[in-house]
């Protein structure tokens, strides 16, 4: 069965807590919001989560941040009160981004995530089963700032199943096995760790995450997907920004 599967790991942790973006944050962290059911800068966690593969997947691989291995294309079509950071591609391997990003930026972005993209005739029930066993296993799953780890036990609790949405893939976007030519494709559906966290404050943070999943299988499809791991470090700079 032709597929289009995306697998990344990418995360963050946030230092002390500033702005209001308007949801509750979870009562075991107080840098993190409750990704259950709460609305966080006018959306839920499912939502942000379709919107971050909408980001990634409609942008082409040059200059798409999440081929990025320096940081340069960081700050690519970010907008709004939330920007997105990027783990890496399958096999990707150590990567060190450094990257300034505009003080008082919620940060969003998923530790382990897998998006499965309809592209024959598959509904969202089918497409959610294929990839839902690769993060029923994930492992490793580690976040730390500054030095700082976040507990693991939290991070087990950040699981998002994202809303159907609809991806537009445009020429020489990422690459997908087999190839899928460019075109608007839907459904499509997200399964995968996520964390929405506070604007850093202004000044430089070393952030560092690892994670693995051991593959998966969904035997009605014959859906098969390797092992993967990442491990990715961020040297961020938090810039002041003025508006007097």
């Amino acid at each position: 069965m032709k597929k289009t599967v995306f697998c990344l790991l990418v995360a963050l942790i946030s230092a002390p807590a500033l702005g209001d973006p308007k949801g509750k944050p979870d009562d075991r962290n107080d840098h993190l919001f409750d990704n259950s059911n709460a609305q966080v800068y006018g959306k839920k966690m499912s939502e942000w989560s379709a919107e971050w593969w909408q980001y990634i997947l409609s942008t082409p691989q040059n200059p798409n941040p999440l081929f990025d291995t320096t940081g340069g294309y960081c700050t690519i079509v970010q907008h709004g009160p939330v920007w997105f950071l990027e783990g890496a591609i399958r096999g990707a391997g150590n990567i060190i981004r450094q990257c300034s990003i505009p003080e008082g930026k919620a940060l969003f972005f998923p530790l382990l995530n897998l998006v499965d993209v309809n592209v024959a005739s598959q509904p969202v029930s089918e497409l959610r089963a294929e990839i839902a066993g690769c993060l029923d296993a994930a492992t490793d799953l580690s976040l730390v700032v500054d030095g700082q780890p976040m507990p693991p036990k939290l991070l087990k609790r950040s699981r998002v199943r994202s809303v159907p949405f609809a991806v537009v893939l445009p020429p020489d976007g990422v690459p997908t096995d087999p190839p899928t030519p460019p075109g608007i494709y839907s459904p499509a559906v997200d399964d995968g760790y996520y964390v929405m966290l506070n604007p850093l404050p202004v000044g430089t943070h070393t952030l560092r995450f690892t994670g693995a999943s051991p593959g998966c299988d969904y035997p009605p499809t014959q859906f098969h997907l390797e092992p993967f791991s990442v491990d990715v470090t961020y040297q961020l700079t938090v810039v002041p920004v003025s508006l007097h």
